[in-house]
Parts: structure tokens; C-alpha cells; sequence
């Protein structure tokens, strides 16, 4: 029978600004476990709204207690899923999201985001949500429907990269920012460590593809994952799938490379299963794969193909 646990918001059960393979477990759970994780922002004190009544205790506690690394996101973990070796990937089932504070922040920073030499007015606004509603309110009125998401899902890099910094998305997952990782999708990460070492932080209330400005609605979440350990899958980079849809996810500093490799591995994917050749999945990929800026912020860039399961 599989278990379900949760890791509260405690400042212990934390990192900030970095994912590193060295950091103690903060829980250990079995194959098939659920595991419900809190989020906070990212970001320092120069985010929090003028009325500090709004910002939860934990989260000021966590600003007080931690010391950052050379990022600015909040990850909750690592979880340690017993049986899981390098060399085995991880099955992360996203079974559910939501947002747990009243208000959210989006910036204009210097030297980030995809026009930094045009938007030197920086400024931080703070979108209240309306739980009842499911929407968050811009200061001018506008309504946005919610799509909460972890920014950052990943397991440890190897041990060999050291501690790495949050803002970076690699083979190990990371800071993604991929709108598409909600629930009812699932997550296959590469396995580096013994036990997988599992983190997930960056809460966000609602991005669009690109997140050009180097902010979603950054807020905090709470969200349940299943942790499954797989020895039957060979994997070198992240992939996802929905009920509906395959993913592949490419990553990389140039935005043409990024998407060299999300096609490349939707051709592998399809491969293995069906029986379909490569030319045949690349031409499949060419009439029915679907392209998406993931992010453009992040220094690795993200693109991501969907192709409908129907195709297979």
C-alpha cells in the first residue's frame, strides 16, 4: 500500500537559490509514495507588498532563516524514494496544484527578461487572487484565470556539477518554468544519486509561454506528486506526458539548439513507441508536433513539442 506524507513550510525542510546533490533528505519515502510540499516565492524582501500582514509567517521565517545561494527561489526537498539508483528515472505524477497566499508579485528587473535594454523603469506589482474565483486581479482590474504550477521540479544533479545554482534548467530538470507541468501531467527525470533526490519549488499562479519579462504571478503553492521509481526506462533528459499529449522538453542557451533537441527527442520517443522509423517520426513530428517557447529567461532556454497521443 503506498503511503502519503507531507513536508511542511519549515525553513528545515528548505533551500534557497540553489539545487545541490550533498543537501540531507528531508524525508524518505517508498516507490508509488504521494508526497504534499509547500512553495513560497521567489525572491528576497524587496518582493513582499508594503502591508507585511499579507506575507505568511513561514515565509517570512524562511527569509529570516535561510541563506541563499546564487538563486533567488524557495525548493522544498530533497525527498529520498528508496530503491532508485543512477542510471533509473523518476516518475514524478503531478496529481494536484493550487495556490496557497492571497497575492502574488510580477517584476521588471535589470539586465533580465527578453528586452532588458528597453524596460529600464523597473518596478514589482502585486496581483491579489481571489481563491473563490480562481483568478488573480491586476492593479488596472484586469482578471487572469489561475494555472498554478511548480516553476522548478527536479531531481539532484550529479554529484560531480557540486551545487548548482536554481536559476538554470538542466538534464536534471530544475527551473523549467513549463506551464504544461499541472496536474494530470506526468514527469520523467533522470536519476543522478541514490535515492533520486527530489525538489520542487517556484511556486507560480499563472505564466504564459516565455515568461518574457522574467516573472510569472510568483506566489506561493502547495501540490501533491507521486514518486515512482523506473528501472525499465532509459532516459537522458526530462520528458512529460498527459493523457492527451507527449511532451519533449529541449534546453539550451541557444533558442535554435533548445528546439534541435526537443524534436530530437520526440522522434526518440515515438520510436520506442511504435513502429515507426526515424524518417517516419520526423516527418509525424513536421505535420503534427506543435513547437512552444517554453521560457526565455532562464539561461538555458526552453523549448517544448507536443504531439497528440492520437498520432501514435
Amino acid at each position: 500500500m503506498s503511503r502519503r506524507h507531507e513536508i511542511s513550510s519549515a525553513p528545515e525542510n528548505m533551500v534557497w537559490g540553489y539545487i545541490d546533490s550533498a543537501t540531507p533528505p528531508v524525508l524518505e519515502i517508498a516507490s508509488g509514495d504521494t508526497v504534499t510540499l509547500h512553495s513560497f516565492p521567489a525572491g528576497g524582501k524587496e518582493s513582499l507588498p508594503e502591508d507585511k500582514s499579507l506575507v505568511p509567517p513561514d515565509y517570512l521565517l524562511a527569509l529570516d532563516t535561510l541563506v541563499q545561494g546564487p538563486g533567488p527561489h524557495f525548493i522544498t526537498g530533497p525527498v529520498y524514494v528508496n530503491g532508485a539508483r543512477p542510471g533509473d528515472v523518476l516518475q514524478v505524477d503531478i496529481v494536484s496544484v493550487k495556490v496557497r497566499q492571497d497575492w502574488g508579485f510580477v517584476s521588471i528587473l535589470p539586465l533580465l527578461g527578453t528586452l532588458p535594454d528597453e524596460f529600464t523603469e523597473y518596478e514589482t506589482i502585486h496581483p491579489t487572487v481571489d481563491h473563490a474565483r480562481q483568478v488573480c486581479v491586476m492593479p488596472w482590474g484586469l482578471e487572469i484565470p489561475l494555472d498554478p504550477f511548480f516553476g522548478i521540479i527536479a531531481t539532484a544533479p550529479p554529484p560531480a556539477w557540486g551545487r548548482c545554482g536554481s536559476p538554470v534548467p538542466r538534464a536534471f530538470g530544475g527551473n523549467m518554468d513549463n506551464k504544461e507541468l499541472r496536474p494530470g501531467t506526468t514527469l520523467y527525470l533522470p536519476v543522478f544519486n541514490e535515492g533520486a533526490l527530489f525538489f520542487a519549488g517556484d511556486g507560480h499562479g499563472v505564466q504564459g509561454d516565455g515568461e518574457v519579462c522574467i516573472t510569472a504571478l510568483e506566489t506561493g503553492v502547495t501540490g501533491t506528486f507521486r514518486l515512482t521509481v523506473r528501472k525499465d526506462m532509459d532516459l537522458k533528459w526530462p520528458f512529460a506526458e498527459s493523457a492527451t499529449h507527449l511532451m519533449s522538453i529541449g534546453l539550451d542557451e541557444d533558442l535554435d539548439d533548445a528546439a534541435k533537441q526537443a524534436v530530437r527527442e520526440m522522434v526518440k520517443h515515438i520510436c520506442e513507441r511504435t513502429n515507426l522509423s526515424r524518417n517516419q517520426a520526423y516527418m509525424l513530428c513536421s505535420l503534427a508536433g506543435n513547437l512552444r517557447v517554453t521560457q526565455l529567461v532562464d539561461g538555458n532556454k526552453g523549448i517544448h513539442m507536443l504531439l497528440s497521443k492520437a498520432y501514435l
